[in-house]
């Protein structure tokens, strides 16, 4: 099984090839040189890579974690352990995961950051992951962790599925903001959607893997083929949809939570919605990544990336979080956000991930956004 889905992730660029059996209760492009704190400027592409000096006390860190999240957490590494020169590379979750599992006889990452850990799983079940117990991981809900002991991941937020509505375009066309996935196919939203492609954004997966458990196989392909009339693009990362809309250029981006709450929370002219029927969703999480010289600061900031100072920043951008904290909510989140998550089979996402992506991809690729060079 595993061996399959590897060949996927290598051919297709996947995002994620297992989802986790847990739940929640109730629920590159070249590096480029920077300072202690990074100036993530985004581009074009959602590759980031950001480096410090090289040197013995080097680490490398592979993350899908979001520039603007990158350049508010690591300061905070930096000022507590300025002698750790830090090299970050960032990507999408399906970018990151096939560096993983393509470099896996010679691991150049030190440390996985904030990579779904349905992608975890697969590069744990191909050896490259080194068990580890971090400084604090007793605080880490149970249900955000690998059960191990010492676990191979630690889960440090969830994020879910939803929509960046450009109020401003909607209203110019005269059309209602969609509240439901079953109002994103209405024929007066055609050509209005953007989405995250499934086989490259971690998103995308996560939200066709949504429809597909919410109505069932043969109804959810169903809808998907509806869903299909009126999207103008699939793009190959989770964020961009959103960014999009807030852009103008399109009205409506499937996305996530994080991005669609803080583009509006910026002052775009974004409604984040939360489909009414229920959003998919997966957890960030971190790991050492195995290798036969493990080096002592990939340990000290995976201890630090659960820390209390950090993790009260993880709060401030996402609803649900590994660690408690006394944070409030980022405003825009639904009251109880893990009501908010749809009841995932993990197993039987699992077992039909592959499947799910090829069907997909014989039915909607041709939508899809040329990938980059």
């Amino acid at each position: 099984m595993f061996s399959n889905r590897r060949k996927v992730i290598l051919g297709i660029v996947s995002s994620t090839t297992l989802f986790l059996s847990v739940g929640i209760t109730s629920c590159v492009q070249q590096p480029q040189a920077s300072t202690n704190t990074p100036d993530l400027a985004e581009g074009n592409s959602d590759a980031t890579a950001v480096s410090d000096k090289a040197g013995k006390d080097s680490i490398t860190v592979y993350t899908a974690l979001e520039d603007d999240q990158i350049s508010e957490y690591l300061p905070l590494f930096k000022q507590e352990n300025p002698d750790v020169n830090v090299n970050i590379v960032r990507d999408s979750t399906g970018i990151v995961t096939a560096k993983l599992i393509a470099e896996k006889g010679n691991p150049q990452a030190d440390v996985v950051w904030g990579l779904a850990a349905s992608s975890l799983l697969v590069a744990d079940e191909e050896g490259m992951l080194q068990p580890y117990a971090p400084k604090g991981v007793d605080t880490v809900l149970p249900k955000m962790k690998d059960d191990r002991t010492p676990p191979h991941w630690v889960g440090i937020d969830a994020w879910m599925s939803a929509f960046c509505a450009n109020t401003v375009e909607l209203k110019k066309k005269g059309v209602p903001v969609p509240q439901s996935w079953d109002d994103l196919t209405k024929p007066e939203y055609k050509n209005m959607i953007v989405m995250s492609n499934p086989a490259s954004s971690g998103t995308g997966f996560l939200s066709v893997s949504a429809i597909l458990q919410l109505k069932g196989e043969e109804k959810g392909w169903q809808y998907l083929d509806a869903l299909n009339q009126n999207v103008a693009q699939y793009m190959h990362s989770g964020s961009k949809p959103c960014k999009a809309a807030g852009a103008g250029e399109y009205p409506i981006g499937v996305s996530f939570d994080y991005r669609a709450v803080k583009q509006k929370n910026d002052g775009e002219p974004i409604e984040a919605v939360f489909p009414k029927e229920g959003s998919g969703w997966d957890i960030e999480a971190n790991a050492l990544v195995k290798k036969d010289n493990v080096k002592p600061e990939a340990k000290q900031f995976l201890n630090w990336a659960i820390s209390p100072e950090v993790s009260e920043k993880y709060a401030e951008n996402f609803a649900i979080t590994g660690t408690k904290t006394n944070v409030k909510a980022p405003e825009g989140y639904p009251a109880d956000p893990t009501a908010q998550l749809i009841k995932n089979d993990f197993n039987w996402a699992a077992q039909n991930r592959d499947r799910i992506l090829e069907e997909w991809t014989s039915r909607y690729d041709s939508k899809s956004e040329p990938k980059e060079e």
